[in-house]
């Protein structure tokens, strides 16, 4: 009776380490499935066929290299309802295991403590460095000293050139270190009544405002955190002068959208991801098809350089994730690997975050495919040093609504002929204020 009992005691060890290992066991068959929020077209306002193409590429890969792992993502969130779905999914506490995030969110998301900070992921992974990213691109996913998040794919500002309006003026398109003074020279030029009517209908630029020229003259608009603005700075006050030159020789008119598709305005900032687009079959058919035309930098400021806004797509992860090493395996392959950031080039309009990438001779191969054999395709050396050179706005969470704001002011200061100093400085206190409500 006492052996019975006591190889009954000693089964029941036996059988909870049975039990155990098979819990153990149906645990490990488990499928993990790792959330992923993306954006669908694309994140550049300009038409994309195949905003899926890349993603899927990777998730396969992914998938191939980590049996048991699926990755899953809601599809048809478009860019305008994204910062929204985003948001609903942080408060009701089932964020995606690792998201994209947009610039203007970025601030708002890592100082609620949404996101992961990746510092440590990065110096212990030996696999991984830092410095193949373009460090501008880069600089985009940083707070309070430390990396949030990773690039995935950039856009930096451009200048659109009618070269077209220019020949027929007598004029060379700018070098690629062109200064304000070359702009205004043009200016003087191609500025004028074709028609005899008496009234302009030609004009130097559209669209290029007291913001390009700033970034281009080396100012600051805002600090990082949104808690201080610059608009008296001489930089900005010179830049918001010069814009009004420009605007002087117009005797009143204004470019039209109109005007400038038809070929006559000569400059235009345009961003890579409309270069792309309106540059290739069958897009240029519909846009820009009635003369030639090409983008080079913008004009260097006296105080700077030919510097111009760059915008930044970024993955993150989410700080409540309980996959967090698996997301990070899986950012390193969507920003980190040439093999994924090429396809940015094949699939999507705008620029690999990786230097060696958007420099090669394969990136160039891909711009050239579907422009015609006499056109001249922007240099890949340029377009890194425009990227890698570039302003990146700050990304505190109303910087769109105070920069809104300030170009509302700056436009009536212009057009109703006000005292340039006297009334930045007034923009200022007025700036200034509203940030610290």
């Amino acid at each position: 009776m006492k052996n019975k009992i006591k190889r009954k005691w000693l089964a029941v060890p036996v059988l909870i380490i049975i039990l155990f290992a098979a819990g153990r066991l149906r645990q490990s068959n488990k499928e993990v499935i790792l959330e992923l929020g993306i954006i669908a077209e694309s994140n550049w306002d300009v038409a994309n066929a195949t905003c899926y193409e890349i993603v899927d590429n990777a998730i396969a890969e992914f998938e191939a290299d980590n049996p048991g792992v699926k990755v899953h993502y809601d599809s048809g969130v478009r860019r305008e309802d994204y910062s929204e779905w985003l948001s609903r999914k942080v408060l009701n506490g089932d964020a995606p295991d690792l998201f994209m995030v947009l610039s203007e969110d970025f601030y708002k998301f890592a100082s609620l403590g949404v996101l992961e900070n990746i510092d440590m992921m990065a110096q212990n992974d030996t696999s991984f460095s830092t410095r193949y990213y373009y460090q501008t691109s880069l600089g985009t996913g940083q707070y309070q000293g430390s990396q949030y998040a990773l690039p995935y794919e950039t856009v930096p500002t451009l200048m659109f050139v009618n070269k077209s309006l220019l020949q027929q003026e007598g004029m060379e398109v700018p070098e690629a270190d062109w200064t304000w003074d070359d702009l205004e020279r043009i200016a003087n030029v191609v500025t004028k009544d074709t028609d005899g009517d008496g009234i302009i209908d030609q004009f130097a630029t559209y669209n290029y405002s007291w913001k390009e020229a700033a970034y281009s003259n080396g100012a600051e608009l805002f600090n990082a955190d949104g808690t201080q603005s610059y608009f008296n700075d001489s930089r900005v006050i010179d830049a918001v002068k010069f814009v009004k030159t420009l605007n002087d020789l117009n005797e009143g008119q204004k470019a039209t959208q109109d005007q400038f598709d038809g070929g006559h305005v000569a400059f235009m900032p345009l961003s890579f991801s409309d270069y792309r687009t309106y540059k290739t079959y069958p897009y240029k058919l519909k846009k820009y098809s009635s003369f030639q035309w090409d983008c080079i930098t913008l004009p260097a400021g006296p105080k700077g350089e030919n510097t111009s806004e760059v915008n930044t797509l970024l993955l993150t992860i989410n700080a409540h994730s309980m996959e967090k090493d698996l997301a990070w395996g899986f950012i390193k392959l969507l920003t980190y690997e040439s093999s994924t950031q090429r396809q940015i080039f094949e699939y999507s309009q705008g620029a690999s975050v990786l230097n060696y990438v958007t420099g090669s001779k394969y990136a160039e191969s891909i711009l050239r495919r579907d422009m015609e054999v006499n056109e001249k395709i922007i240099d890949s050396s340029l377009l890194g040093d425009v990227i890698d050179n570039g302003a990146v706005p700050p990304g505190f969470s109303n910087y769109s609504e105070v920069l809104a704001l300030a170009e509302s002011e700056i436009t009536k200061i212009i057009e109703e002929e006000k005292n340039i100093d006297s009334s930045m400085k007034k923009l200022q206190r007025d700036i200034s204020s509203y940030l610290i409500q």
